[in-house]
């Protein structure tokens, strides 16, 4: 029986000063077929600037794209839905995010709520770390319902000059809502409120100059994965579900020792069962990897593979975990890698979909 997936993609289609260049469509959706990997594009839309980050609901209908423009002062999230009768993408509405170079947003886990983080550079604007908005019987989203800000800085003076947060989590199942800071090392936990209020309930310091980029979440929730962007480590926490307390369990080198200078970790995914990891090494170029023990969360270093391009920013699987997929921003295509469920071993399918600096897919059935 042939299995076909939706593959959304995200791609630079405008030049801003911090990327290599430009040369996507901007948001994408393709038809694959996971028997023969052939990738057919549906359909694909310029109406969104720089869309490096993209969540997809579960069944595929509505889209939330962040844009991620150097010059403003304050980025913008955008709802699109797709009709799959007609293959078309429809522009519903935008929102902007409160704080500048918006870089990630999810789906709250009642599904009621999108929530947006804010990498932000320099001074100047709202300067929000997080927005939230209600998400409309429409698929659009409502001005933003609640904010929150983080001040700090880390050891890294030339990454860590202020509060960067990379990422936004909602704990799945529950009101927790942790968000990765990158510029302070922290992970700080809130309660989101059914009226969009963040209320601060716990945080967690990384190690110095770590720089917590994205995260993962165990199938049974009791453990957190954070991918360290700067000191290039995968990082195992428990989660307290009554407090949001977050207690290290175990950390775990990224690349080899001699790789790691010049190398940045990027997104981090977690099989459909939890056993294994896989994490993004922009520099490396690679996808490490790892084995999760499901009694203890430690974690042992499985294989490194080549990512099959250049700066391998954003990872997905689909939903059966058979495949992995690898947005390579600067090689210009998105690897597709067979699976196996077993080993959690990798094998480049050679069946690349071929576009212009990828930085974000997400795959639905």
């Amino acid at each position: 029986m042939t299995t076909q997936s939706l593959v959304f993609i995200g791609s630079l289609n405008r030049e801003t000063p911090y990327f290599q260049g430009a040369r996507g469509p901007g948001l994408s959706v393709y038809a694959l077929d996971e028997t023969t990997l052939d990738a057919t594009l549906l359909t694909e839309t310029s109406a969104v600037d720089n869309p490096t980050f993209i969540t997809a609901t579960a069944d595929g209908t509505h889209l939330y794209a962040t844009s991620e423009v150097f010059e403003w002062r304050e980025g913008l999230v955008s709802a699109f839905a797709y009709d799959r009768a007609t293959s078309t993408l429809s522009y519903i509405n935008k929102q902007p995010t409160l704080g500048s170079i918006a870089a990630h947003n999810a789906i709250s886990s009642d599904g009621t709520k999108v929530l947006a983080a804010n990498y932000a550079m320099g001074e100047g604007g709202p300067d929000q770390s997080v927005a939230v908005y209600d998400i409309r019987d429409d698929g659009g989203l409502t001005p933003p319902r609640g904010s929150i800000a983080h001040t700090g800085t880390g050891p890294n003076a030339e990454r860590q000059e202020r509060s960067h947060a990379h990422s936004v989590n909602p704990v799945p199942g529950s009101d927790l809502v942790i968000v990765a800071d990158l510029g302070i090392d922290k992970l700080v936990s809130y309660c989101l409120g059914a009226d969009g209020a963040l209320t601060r309930v716990s945080e967690f310091a990384t190690a110095p100059g770590a720089g917590p980029r994205h995260v993962a979440f165990h199938p049974d929730g009791r453990f957190m994965f954070v991918m360290n962007e700067l000191d290039s480590t995968f990082a195992t926490l428990s989660i307290d579900a009554a407090s949001g307390a977050l207690t290290l369990v175990d950390t775990l080198p990224a690349v080899a020792a001699e790789a790691r200078d010049g190398n940045h970790c990027a997104d981090i995914q977690i099989s459909p069962d939890g056993r294994f990891l896989y994490g993004s090494n922009r520099g490396h170029d690679s996808v490490a990897i790892v084995a999760v023990d499901q009694a203890s969360g430690k974690l042992t270093l499985v294989d490194y593979v080549p990512c099959g391009g250049a700066t391998p920013r954003n990872l997905a699987l689909n939903p059966s975990g058979s495949l992995l997929f690898s947005a390579n921003q600067n090689g210009d295509n998105v690897t597709i890698f067979r699976r196996d469920t077993e080993t959690g071993r990798l094998t480049d399918a050679g069946r690349p979909i071929r576009i212009g600096t990828p930085m974000c897919v997400r795959v639905v059935d």
